[in-house]
């Protein structure tokens, strides 16, 4: 037990990584989620098939394989004759927001489409605009509707981020290996499960 203290800071000062790309990814997923859903709900049929195509590509493959095909695959494509190189730690940022753009599509289409059609009628009488209608009657009412789906997804991203070990990020997981590595016990990994389900708990408190 007298190890558990060392290891646990060594596990903690690999924090930051996880938290940037965690809010990172929260960042610029939920707007493109919400932009993302706003046109597969429209009209354009163009547009939906592509939205729909994202979403199906993106939700119907492990992020691991997307990880690798982001970070390996796309050095191997040469766009406009340029070879395209990411550093390891953008190429899951990039990875990230994308994949839960894809969900959050989802997520927030099927809010959107709950809400009755009397509030769409309502704000037009009241002499809204469209966005206005969105930003002031539609959005709200959805968003307060998907709250507990979006909740578990913000649990499951911070689950997720323990792939980033397969670029050879260090965060909680590739150090929690080396150290098990180094003292062979167990006591690593009781560390990293602790420090995840605090993480776990502060963000479903949040």
């Amino acid at each position: 037990m007298r190890q558990a203290l060392p290891i646990f800071i060594e596990l903690v000062k690999t924090l930051p990584n996880i938290i940037v790309l965690y809010i990172l990814t929260i960042l610029f997923s939920i707007p493109l989620g919400i932009l993302g859903a706003l046109a597969y709900t429209g009209k354009n049929k163009i547009i939906k098939f592509f939205i729909s195509v994202y979403t199906w590509i993106f939700r119907g493959t492990p992020l691991m394989l997307q990880l690798m095909v982001v970070y390996y695959g796309i050095p191997l494509m040469k766009i406009g004759g340029y070879k395209i190189v990411l550093e390891p730690y953008t190429a899951a940022t990039i990875t990230f927001i994308i994949n839960y753009a894809a969900y959050l599509v989802e997520i927030m289409r099927s809010g959107i489409e709950s809400i009755e059609k009397g509030q769409h009628e309502a704000a037009k009488v009241l002499g809204y605009s469209y966005w206005q209608k969105i930003i002031y009657v539609i959005l709200p009412q959805a968003i307060r509707r998907v709250l507990p789906t979006l909740g578990n997804e913000a649990i499951t991203l911070i689950k997720d981020t323990s792939l980033i070990y397969v670029l050879a990020v260090t965060e909680v997981m590739k150090r929690t290996k080396e150290l098990a590595n180094i003292y062979y016990n167990i006591t690593p990994y009781i560390c990293a499960i602790i420090i995840y389900l605090v993480l776990s708990f502060a963000i479903d408190r949040l």
